[in-house]
């Protein structure tokens, strides 16, 4: 059973390479979608709305676009979009990006958790987990805080790994140190597997396995 956090990490990569390549941003990409809860397949998955840094008009970052083009699709105001998400019960709202939402803005605009915190208000469920792909380098902003608001709003998150190579290629499209930018935060990266999360680690466990696999094991145990 393949994992479906990265066919879906794969899906916002190919919306990411829609973004124009610029020298003052990161090409992301983003997917908004309801999940049964409880469900670690994607079968009951249904796909609400998409966007790409720049799909907007503006300096636009992908989870802004994505929110502003569900919120169009409801003609509602972006900043009122907590009124027109889907709250079904024994369902929830989910997020893939394949950057960790910014936490800061040099240009004053809101910053991208913030716009998924506000999913949230008047007590309202909002989007209640993120996945992304890599931690935002510092490369505009120095520390990245997204995770950090993400985590004081209540808003689980969860880094997903195996794409880091290919998420950061395609974000610094059009930088001037391109190579060395990628080549620094790959090497920031450590693959530690008690990072795996209970979600997972059931997926994992729901997996067929070989029974020669198996023998194999119990005749090593003994």
């Amino acid at each position: 059973m393949p994992s479906p956090h990265l066919q879906y990490m794969r899906k916002c990569l190919s919306i990411a390479e829609q973004s124009p390549p610029r020298p003052t941003n990161f090409r992301v990409g983003a997917l908004l979608l309801s999940r049964k809860e409880g469900n670690l397949t994607t079968e009951d998955d249904e796909i609400l709305s998409t966007g790409y840094t720049m799909e907007l008009a503006g300096n636009t970052h992908a989870e802004q676009c994505c929110l502003s083009n569900f919120a169009s699709v409801h003609s509602t105001p972006a900043e009122r979009i907590a009124e027109v998400l889907p709250d079904v019960p024994g369902r929830k709202l989910i997020l893939y990006v394949t950057m960790e939402p910014c936490g800061k803005r040099l240009s004053g605009n809101l910053p991208c958790a913030k716009r998924i915190v506000q999913t949230r208000a008047g007590g309202r469920r909002g989007i209640q987990k993120v996945y992304f792909g890599v931690k935002e380098p510092g490369t505009f902003v120095g520390q990245s805080e997204g995770c950090q608001m993400l985590t004081e709003a209540g808003i689980e998150w969860e880094l997903v790994q195996g794409l880091e190579r290919e998420i950061l290629s395609v974000a610094t499209a059009g930088h001037e140190n391109r190579e060395d930018e990628v080549r620094a935060a790959l090497e920031g990266i450590e693959t530690n597997l008690d990072d795996v999360s209970d979600e997972e680690r059931q997926r994992q466990q729901q997996i067929p396995r070989n029974p020669k696999k198996r023998m194999m094991e119990v005749n090593l145990s003994i």
